[in-house]
């Protein structure tokens, strides 16, 4: 058989390639560039009133948190802690500077969880558990800006003048001369104010973990002892002391002017009692 027939026949029995194994090339494209025209903004002259949000207190809250994390199998060593900060409430407490503020810090505990070993060596896998560690705690802001807040007017009751005949026993001329009983009148109102709100700008962890059921010697795989060297062992308890700097701030949506300093006619004020 000739070489050229002896590369056909071996093309032709050839085994398929698996899709798995050999994947098609991603498909890329080269996208044209589309042309703009830029706008004119259209923005009013003079001055105006705008709302906007305005920045009420900056501040950085320091959170002691004191916890025990219980695993769930034994663990050889920590490799890696993963933290984030999660805010469930931050509430300014109007007409006070109290800021209460609630949530939990998250943490993803990444560890080496033993399977074989010998004197020389252990054999470990890496798994992960997450746990929430909550807090919740009231603290005072010193205001950059003071909040705007207005308590509900004051409720004020009335009545009419009535005049009615006197049952048998009083003179003829004579009448009762009093109020209305028979009905009630009241001036009240509501004011809506604008709720202060919270935005995080950072945070900061510091922190201590101690391994509290370790002891030297003992190595663990769930429920069976295993050989391992003589330093080795692991633990399924661990507490933790940390330092969380929280950095936020308190912004509060208010009416202020913009433009020009000359006055604006509505900032004419106006009485209900003109």
């Amino acid at each position: 058989m000739s070489e050229e027939h002896k590369q056909q026949h071996e093309h032709e029995h050839a085994k398929p390639s698996s899709p798995h194994l050999f994947p098609k090339p991603p498909k890329t494209s080269v996208q044209p560039i589309a042309k703009n025209t830029p706008l004119s903004p259209q923005v009013s002259s003079g001055a105006s009133i705008a709302k906007v949000p305005v920045v009420l207190a900056e501040t950085t809250v320091q959170i002691d948190l004191d916890s025990t994390i219980k695993l769930p199998e034994p663990a050889l060593e920590i490799k890696r802690v993963k933290k984030n900060l999660k805010l469930v409430q931050c509430r300014l407490l109007l007409p006070t500077n109290k800021l209460f503020i609630k949530g939990f810090v998250r943490k993803n505990i990444q560890y080496a969880a033993p399977r074989y070993g010998s004197h020389h060596g252990v054999q470990s896998v890496i798994k992960s558990y997450t746990v929430d560690i909550p807090f919740n705690l009231v603290t005072e802001v010193n205001f950059i800006r003071q909040p705007e807040f207005k308590a509900l007017p004051e409720s004020k009751e009335f009545s009419f003048f009535s005049s009615q005949p006197l049952p048998a026993g009083f003179a003829q001329k004579d009448s009762l001369l009093s109020g209305d009983f028979s009905e009630f009148n009241q001036i009240s109102g509501e004011v809506f104010n604008e709720l202060p709100y919270c935005e995080l700008l950072s945070s900061k962890f510091i922190e201590y973990d101690e391994f509290l059921d370790r002891k030297m010697g003992d190595v663990f795989s769930n429920d069976y002892k295993i050989v391992a060297p003589f330093e080795e062992g692991t633990f399924t308890k661990i507490e933790e002391k940390m330092v969380v700097e929280l950095s936020l701030k308190v912004l509060q949506n208010q009416q202020i002017k913009v433009g020009e300093q000359n006055e604006c006619p509505s900032d004419t004020k106006f009485s209900a009692d003109e």
